[in-house]
């Protein structure tokens, strides 16, 4: 399957090909093209449906299980927020089975990060 993106693309306010780009949005990388001389951008509809998806994910609230396994706890991840991570990191998919960072973040807050990103301040 051939992708959108790889056809040439030509502004509509000036007719001018466009460039690929990359535009970041809460944390995403987007692909985009832009246009060289009014800067207008369009951003590949691949991320913007999976920038929608994240977006719906963080307006939900999970409620989830805390268990105890051997002298530590354990809680469960739902599986649309595995799906989603999963299909952000394909290529660190393996990585990610083996860990993860557990962040206090606040009194009542704990933090799961997938991938090498480091905490945020």
């Amino acid at each position: 399957m051939i992708d959108i993106f790889d056809a040439t693309i030509l502004c509509k306010n000036c007719q001018r090909e466009m460039v690929p780009t990359s535009v970041k949005k809460e944390g995403f990388e987007l692909r985009a093209v832009e246009c060289p001389s009014c800067h207008d951008n369009i951003v590949h509809p691949a991320d913007l449906n999976a920038l929608e998806s994240f977006n719906t994910l963080r307006s939900k609230t999970f409620t989830v299980k805390l268990r105890m396994v051997g002298n530590s706890h354990a809680i469960s991840i739902p599986k649309e927020i595995l799906d989603f991570v999963n299909e952000k990191h394909r290529q660190a998919r393996r990585q990610m089975d083996e860990m993860v960072r557990l962040c206090f973040e606040d009194f009542d807050t704990l933090s799961v990060r997938f991938g090498n990103e480091t905490a945020r301040n």
